[in-house]
């Protein structure tokens, strides 16, 4: 009355699960950090881009410097891109900052459980810029 399963199954031996395993790439949890490190600085780096083009300053020049050298080291030397306008529209400074400290604390979770010293510093300095920017009320109530 049923037809019999054909195949067997994957979970029935262990040499089955080892070929389709190898079916497909892994990461080490140390690629899988360095690959969401990288994304967070290089969302920094575009939100200090916007920011420089908005109200340019020596500090925002040296961080978008130094954040583009960590983002080029961490994908192995491919260079980030980088915003040479605004994105937003009627850009409200205040607001450019909260996410850019938001940024920056991502990066610095991601950083930290890493163990990556310069990173974590970086994203450390530039929280405190970005807070020291727009104030402690701002970023208290966000």
């Amino acid at each position: 009355m049923y037809e019999p399963i054909r195949t067997p199954s994957v979970h029935s031996t262990r040499d089955a699960l080892a070929d389709t395993a190898s079916d497909f790439p892994h990461r080490t949890r140390e690629e899988e950090l360095d690959i969401q490190l990288a994304g967070h600085l290089a969302a920094l780096l575009t939100a200090t881009d916007e920011l420089r083009t908005l109200a340019p300053s020596a500090d925002l020049e040296a961080a978008a410097e130094r954040l583009a050298s960590q983002v080029s080291r961490l994908r192995r030397g491919r260079t980030p891109l980088r915003a040479s306008a605004p994105a937003t529209v009627g850009p409200d400074l205040t607001a450019l900052h909260q996410r850019a400290h938001a940024l920056a604390g991502r990066a610095l979770v991601v950083a930290a459980s890493r163990a990556d010293t310069a990173a974590a510093i970086l994203a450390a300095e530039r929280m405190d810029a970005h807070a020291e920017a727009t104030g402690p009320r701002a970023l208290a109530s966000h």
